[in-house]
């Protein structure tokens, strides 16, 4: 397996690791019951829950492009070490961004944040050329 689709993985895997952060702090802000409901009417998360829901969003959002990306660059047989590198950095943002989330670091969140998006964005521009 290459490293990218290895980060990859790992990638998926904090995927993981943010929805059940998420659903632990969401159900202790809402409460079984309602947790157990259809939830027809929605409620608004605040605090760490909010939070811990709007770091998933995100990373739900960049791991569709970053796997567009290592997807296309091992399919297309193009990895080598630059785009290990790059998909390290993007693990690694990744990794910081949760933390600098939940913990309500401003600008710090944005600033860990574009690192691992530029990274994404090197990746898929790679895999065009």
């Amino acid at each position: 397996m290459t490293p990218e689709l290895t980060i990859l993985t790992l990638a998926a895997l904090w995927q993981v690791v943010h929805f059940a952060l998420y659903s632990v702090t969401a159900q202790r802000q809402v409460g079984p019951k309602y947790a157990a409901s259809p939830r027809d009417t929605p409620r608004q998360l605040t605090g760490i829950a909010g939070r811990a829901q709007r770091a998933m969003t995100n990373h739900f959002e960049g791991l569709i492009l970053f796997a567009i990306a290592t997807l296309t660059l091992t399919y297309a047989d193009k990895t080598g070490d630059t785009t290990a590198m790059l998909a390290a950095l993007y693990l690694a943002a990744r990794l910081l961004y949760l933390p600098a989330y939940l913990l309500g670091w401003t600008p710090w969140r944005s600033l860990i944040w574009a690192p691992g998006f530029g990274a994404t964005v090197a990746l898929l521009i790679l895999a065009l050329i």
